[in-house]
């Protein structure tokens, strides 16, 4: 008799456990309260790279008079972009569902309890209790809510409802210079918002790289985007029909006016309704609490993607999702092994990352040799104008063995999925170096950011400062 698996959340975590399930023979149900592809696909990652691909474009035809265009012409339409974002996501929405129909999953719409190992109450239209032998949470996550005043007056938007907003906002104050405060700032200024950045810390991109942190800022500065680093927001007040956010900086206040404030200082689990403590789910800091395989303390029940905290991405939610999915069916998580999770950030210039960082390496006493390439040196980087990025390649003093990769500059996003292959093969800057990259392509800087590690790079004058 095939297994039964209950799978409750369906973003990119939930919606993969449930067809990886159904491809290895069980008899398999979703449960969703909400839209399938849950925050990534809705109100995420897919239609915020929608806008910024738009804005982007917007940005080099305004401003490509070095590359041939004058496009003083070229005007922007709030609602045709609005309704290309929006196409795009019903367009992957529907994709899903095809997917899981295909595949044999049952999707039930509601909100899903779990009442007890194997056991999911489903509340909706049509209520129902699933039984399963393995019940797999991706519940996902939300926007951490700040508790101010001021919080909810109209214009204070976080990050699902600044996707949503009627008109393209004069300008624009973000409180949170993480990924996503990041990323909104690079779209709106890019469409010829004002943007002001106020971020808590010395620096944005907590965990990034500092001297990618660094150069984005620089970057986006070059833009128009203002930053407010070390500065706490005090309140949120309407003066003379626009926002102004007090905030502190050191002893300091000031006052920045904005149409819109937007809220994103980070995403918070969302377990909220599921019933996890009172079936007995072991939770810490709001978080699920798993092993290895994603397990939770209760036997034959298993978390993934946001709720566990361990790694609040799309694509580390899908992985775990089947790596959980496989050692629950009895198929171990062969072929997983230590996830090697690539972050990416899609601004202009893109970011992207995976292993430590060189902070993260001297904090930890790890012995270490650096290779860095500057764009400058890649002819596809200077026809891309991204020559001003760079990738740096740290790699184990003794073996060579590659530690982590650090990029800034175009395609930066694609490029890591090389990188992060390489350290999942153990590769070495030998095996890097050996490697052919195509020419004329970015990804030229990797091999060369290798050979940079013993200061060998080809087209970077030896000695000179990257």
């Amino acid at each position: 008799m095939a297994k039964k698996v209950v799978v409750i959340g369906g973003g990119p975590g939930g919606y993969v456990a449930a067809i990886r399930a159904a491809q290895l023979g069980a008899e398999t149900y979703l449960v969703e309260k909400e839209n399938l592809g849950g925050t990534c696909l809705n109100v995420g990652c897919i239609p915020t790279k929608a806008l910024l691909h738009t804005a982007e474009l917007y940005h080099a035809v305004k401003h490509g008079d070095r590359i041939g265009l004058v496009g003083d012409s070229v005007q922007l339409d709030w609602k045709a972009l609005m309704n290309r974002k929006n196409s795009v996501v019903r367009r992957l929405v529907g994709g899903v569902a095809g997917l899981l129909k295909a595949n044999g999953v049952t999707v039930h719409k509601g909100m899903a309890e779990l009442t007890g190992p194997g056991e999911v109450r489903v509340h909706g239209d049509k209520a129902t209790t699933l039984s399963a032998d393995a019940v797999i949470l991706s519940t996902g996550s939300v926007p951490v809510k700040l508790n101010f005043p001021g919080a909810d007056l109209p214009g204070v938007v976080d990050s699902t409802g600044v996707l949503s907003l009627a008109t393209l906002p004069e300008s624009i104050a973000i409180i949170g210079g993480g990924v996503i405060g990041v990323e909104f700032a690079a779209l709106y200024a890019a469409l010829g918002s004002k943007v002001s950045v106020v971020e808590l810390l010395p620096e944005i991109l907590p965990g990034i790289d500092s001297e990618l942190a660094r150069n984005l800022k620089q970057s986006l500065t070059k833009t128009g985007v203002s930053f407010l680093n070390g500065a706490k927001l005090e309140s949120i007040s309407q003066a003379s029909g626009a926002l102004s956010a007090k905030v502190m900086l050191g002893t300091e206040t000031k006052e920045i006016a904005a149409e819109i404030v937007l809220v994103a200082v980070g995403r918070r689990a969302y377990t909220d309704g599921v019933g996890l403590e009172a079936a007995g789910v072991k939770l810490e800091r709001g978080k699920v609490v798993v092993d290895d395989h994603y397990q939770t303390n209760l036997p034959g029940v298993y978390a993934i993607g946001d709720c566990n905290g361990i790694t609040m991405l799309a694509h580390a939610a899908s992985h775990q999702g089947i790596a959980a999915v496989e050692h629950a069916l009895g198929h171990g998580a062969a072929g997983h092994g230590q996830p090697i999770v690539p972050a990416c950030v899609y601004t202009h210039p893109e970011v992207a990352a995976v292993g430590i960082t060189e902070d993260k390496a001297k904090e930890l006493g790890i012995a270490y040799k650096k290779g860095v390439f500057p764009l400058a040196g890649n002819g596809k980087s200077m026809i891309d104008e991204g020559e001003g990025g760079f990738v740096k390649i740290l790699a184990g003093a003794k073996y060579g063995e590659i530690l982590g990769v650090h990029m800034i500059g175009p395609r930066a996003t694609e490029i890591i999925g090389e990188a992060t292959l390489a350290m999942r093969l153990e590769a070495t800057v030998d095996e890097l170096v050996s490697t052919i990259h195509a020419h004329p392509t970015v990804s030229e800087s990797l091999g060369e950011a290798a050979l940079a590690v013993d200061n060998l790079a080809i087209h970077w004058p030896p000695g000179m400062k990257a």
